[in-house]
């Protein structure tokens, strides 16, 4: 049973990664900054840096997500129970990823400990506790973000006026030829290739590219946003890991034999293996589908989500940075009038629907564990 838990919890993780992972560097490649590929090995790095680092930062997220408090401690105890909470939690975010809905692990673990605790002990259940300690700082984590987001992009964008750094837009030369179908006798068709056509035209980024003119401090413009963007996206990937790693780990807790640094290192590697094999279709939904975004919009939501994620990790509160991520995405969208509104109602749809099938699927688990073993 042990040896199941354990398994489990590198399942969870690796699920983890595969949805959680580029949330931090899409940005990187919504904006056009980086290329897929470069922006997933910047998070992998990140990501892999903020879960050891956990270790050493991160014990109240550890203790809060063992579930002490929120079930009798006697449950807390049982490998059943955690048994089906890491499986719950497991399967409700791998099946998000595979559909490309980013949601929430924390929101997965929440209605997992949830759901199984109403199976085996009913009304024991400490509501109370799992509103103050975990709907709370979840249902507002969004919320912020996309007040915040908005905020630090006009802000941004303000100073960037009042230093004289505009942006700098390119003209596109270059050819086209055209292939024009021409009848031919016995209604036949054939495929004639005309000489090339000139065009010159002037259109924003995917036709060309919107660059910042100008310098600061002795280093253009361009390069000090680029560099920026990147630590940005960094220190989100790295805050994630930072925040994400110990509620896992809390899942070993009962593995007296295992020492708890081993955990931590276990439930790293998977999280960075799930990401760089599963991380393509999240990737295009927070990159490419919440909103359209330059260098420096997506530098602010990047700057955005870290502070909010970094100030939860140190006050020991489980936010989600899904939920902070595609806030300040979707705030700074509806700054600049390019969010997309029906994408991000499925998005809050599948985190409406996440905790009561993180519930169900935990609770069915446990009821068959303990009949099974």
């Amino acid at each position: 049973m042990l040896v199941l838990l354990f398994l489990a919890a590198c399942f969870l993780a690796y699920s983890n990664g595969a949805n959680d992972n580029f949330k931090g560097v899409a940005s990187l490649y919504g904006s056009r900054t980086a290329t897929y590929g470069t922006a997933l090995g910047w998070a992998t790095i990140t990501t892999f840096a903020g879960s050891i680092t956990s270790i050493f930062v991160a014990q109240t997220l550890l203790k809060k997500f063992s579930g002490k408090g929120l079930v009798p401690d006697s449950l807390v105890g049982s490998e059943h129970f955690l048994l089906a909470v890491v499986l719950g939690a497991a399967l409700t975010v791998i099946l998000a990823t595979v559909t490309g809905f980013p949601v929430s692990t924390t929101h997965g673990l929440t209605g997992a400990l949830v759901g199984a605790g109403l199976l085996a002990v009913g009304g024991q259940v400490n509501f109370a506790a799992l509103q103050k300690s975990f709907l709370v700082p979840l249902l507002l984590s969004p919320v912020l973000a996309i007040v915040l987001g908005a905020v630090i992009y006009l802000g941004l964008r303000f100073f960037r006026l009042r230093f004289g750094i505009s942006k700098e837009w390119c003209v596109c030369v270059g050819s086209e030829e055209r292939v024009v179908a021409m009848p031919q006798p016995a209604s036949a068709l054939s495929r004639q290739q005309t000489s090339p056509e000139y065009s010159v035209m002037v259109a924003e980024a995917g036709a060309c590219a919107e660059r910042y003119a100008g310098s600061f401090v002795g280093f253009r413009a361009q390069q000090i946003m680029d560099a920026a963007h990147f630590l940005s996206a960094g220190i989100v990937c790295f805050a994630r890991a930072l925040n994400d790693t110990p509620k896992i780990v809390a899942m070993l807790l009962l593995l007296k034999a295992l020492d708890i640094r081993l955990g931590f290192a276990a439930v790293a590697v998977m999280m960075v293996i799930g990401g760089l094999i599963h991380s393509r279709k999240i990737a295009e939904t927070m990159s490419r589908k919440i909103t359209e975004m330059n260098h420096g919009q997506g530098f602010s939501a990047n700057f955005c989500t870290g502070i909010l994620v970094i100030l939860a990790s140190v006050f020991g509160l489980p936010v989600s940075t899904t939920h902070v991520a595609v806030g300040s995405l979707f705030g700074i969208g509806l700054t600049t009038g390019k969010a997309n509104p029906k994408v991000m109602m499925g998005i809050v749809l599948s985190w409406i629907i996440t905790l009561p099938c993180a519930a169900a699927i935990s609770a069915a688990a446990y009821g068959v564990i303990t009949k099974l073993v």
